[in-house]
């Protein structure tokens, strides 16, 4: 299996329901570094996994959706914690739209999956791995 991982990174906002979180049912800030990785078993026709440059505007555009934002106040998160698993479920799942609207370019449409990893920090991520 062939990979390509593109980086970026958001600041949130946003606080969790629920004991288990201690101060942060707070609202606090977070910066997650964001690491997207594109996979296929075989190469395109140019010998590519993803255009590097259409994967990192990509990232770019999902994540512009998010950051600098108070996330207990979107619509889209309404009654959900933020966790940092939910998060990279929430770009893998919108990077997975952008590649089958054709914005990471035709080739990509041979991608087999992706994997997003938001670091918390240089000891804590987590990630989400999801097939196209």
């Amino acid at each position: 299996m062939f990979s390509v991982t593109v980086r970026d990174h958001m600041m949130v906002a946003h606080s969790f329901r629920g004991e288990v979180f201690g101060p942060a049912q707070r609202l606090h800030g977070a910066t997650f570094v964001v690491d997207a990785t594109f996979r296929r078993a075989e190469l395109d026709d140019d010998g590519i996994v993803v255009d590097i440059g259409l994967a990192t505007e990509q990232l770019k555009a999902v994540l512009g959706e998010l950051t600098y934002r108070n996330l207990d106040d979107e619509p889209a998160f309404a009654g959900v914690n933020t966790t940092t698993e939910v998060l990279a479920r929430t770009v893998a799942d919108r990077l997975a739209d952008a590649v089958h609207a054709g914005r990471l370019g035709e080739g990509a449409r041979g991608l087999a999956g992706i994997t997003v990893t938001l670091h918390e920090s240089h000891v804590a991520w987590a990630s989400y791995e999801r097939s196209l």
